[in-house]
């Protein structure tokens, strides 16, 4: 049985987006992706949601029906479905296949989608939205009693859920927290609280205390040798001019914290692993970490010494990816753990 990585940290990867897919070829890639998923020791999958995506539900039935154990991690827009039916959605997939999903709590999104669907709601007031549509989902699924509700946003009456969920099946529940609201919202919820990371020397003399869960998006690419993984991750996103303006204009438009956040960052320290020309380069939303697995676990334990504990990765392109991977966060590990030897002792 391969080492599985998880055992003081969640790791979910990511699925493929289904946008410019031939198709045909997209069920076949999403069954892939989801198997070398869980023959790493991933906990779940990322499935995105928005305009140009397919449904993310339906994808995640199809990753539900290839794999084992893997836990899709839905991603969900307020905007695109009541409350009622995402509970639906929940319980029946945990009566049909004994699995527990996670829902990945969408406040925002590109701002054409938003404007396409005639969500002119401020940013701030869209995470007190979610808070209160996330409220009744959580309330629906703990059951039994019917529900009535009537906040700012929805209202219900003697709604009651069927089938009813399974107590060990209860859905994970993310919501990025980027900004002070998005904090809010998941301190309201008890949700685990998902940021894009800034380069773990910035975090020196913090930690995250209480009981809020934390958790970070971050793409990884590693290899045995620090100088492998660095060629292998400029072959992957070499610098893009039209790609740059497409990330200005973007930053520009958006309403986004962390998407301001991580554009004025720039490089970092320069020196590595943290990597944010694949961001500035319009071909990931999230920052890199690259080098080799030794250096790549130093900066992993950095941020598990801070107190993530769930890391949320892009999509692999192959499995050698996630194999790399687990070796970084092996390595992650044990330094975590003999630093914490250290500082107890």
């Amino acid at each position: 049985m391969p080492y599985t990585m998880f055992d003081a940290i969640e790791v979910f990867s990511t699925c493929p987006p289904s946008s410019g897919v031939v198709d045909g070829a997209y069920g076949r890639h999403v069954a892939e992706v989801a198997r070398w998923s869980e023959r790493a020791g991933c906990r779940g999958i990322l499935v995105y949601s928005d305009n140009s995506q397919m449904d993310p539900w339906l994808v995640s039935q199809m990753i539900l029906e290839h794999t084992s154990a893997l836990c899709p991690l839905v991603a969900v827009q307020p905007v695109y479905m009541h409350p009622y039916t995402v509970a639906k959605m929940a319980t029946s997939f945990a009566s049909l296949y004994r699995r527990r999903i996670y829902l990945n709590m969408v406040a925002g999104g590109f701002k054409n989608d938003l404007t396409a669907l005639n969500d002119t709601t401020p940013h701030d007031r869209r995470y007190e939205r979610l808070t209160e549509y996330t409220m009744i989902i959580k309330r629906l699924l703990a059951g039994p009693s019917p529900l009535s509700h009537e906040g700012e946003f929805y209202k219900v009456v003697n709604l009651k859920l069927t089938p009813p969920m399974d107590g060990d099946l209860l859905p994970g529940i993310f919501v990025s927290s980027s900004s002070e609201a998005g904090m809010l919202a998941a301190r309201a919820l008890g949700a685990t609280a998902i940021e894009y990371p800034k380069p773990v020397q910035e975090y020196q003399g913090s930690t995250h205390t209480g009981d809020l869960e934390h958790g970070i998006r971050v793409g990884i690419i590693s290899r045995e040798l620090e100088g492998e993984a660095w060629r292998i991750a400029q072959a992957r996103f070499p610098e893009d001019r039209k790609g740059q303006l497409v990330r200005q204009l973007a930053t520009k438009v958006s309403d986004s914290v962390w998407h301001k956040q991580l554009s004025e960052m720039g490089e970092g320290n320069g020196h590595g692993p943290y990597w944010l020309v694949p961001f500035q380069n319009y071909k990931t939303m999230c920052p890199y970490l690259v080098g080799s697995h030794e250096r790549v676990g130093e900066e992993l334990a950095g941020y598990i010494g801070v107190g993530y504990r769930t890391f949320i990765l892009d999509v692999p392109v192959d499995p050698d990816d996630l194999h790399h991977t687990s070796l970084a966060f092996q390595h992650a590990l044990e330094v975590a753990k003999c630093h914490s030897s250290s500082t107890s002792g």
